[in-house]
């Protein structure tokens, strides 16, 4: 399931996850405050640090600019 439709929009899921990002996360730690199933953040983050709306360091994520302009 994709977190970014065509247009650019955010699916659901894809704004659970920016959401859960205000300080940076692991997935597991973004599964814990979102209830998320673990396989869609994972896929979720790959797609979104893809866009380049977030960036993983050492196993952690955050929010780039640009995805802190989506929200």
């Amino acid at each position: 399931m994709a977190c970014i439709s065509a247009d650019g929009t955010l699916t659901a899921s894809a704004r659970k996850i920016l959401e859960a990002l205000s300080e940076s996360a692991t997935p597991e730690e973004i599964v814990h405050v979102t209830g998320l199933p673990l396989f869609r953040v994972r896929s979720g983050l790959r797609e979104m640090a893809q866009a380049g709306l977030v960036e993983e360091k050492e196993g952690r994520y955050s929010l780039t600019e640009s995805g802190k302009q989506k929200l």
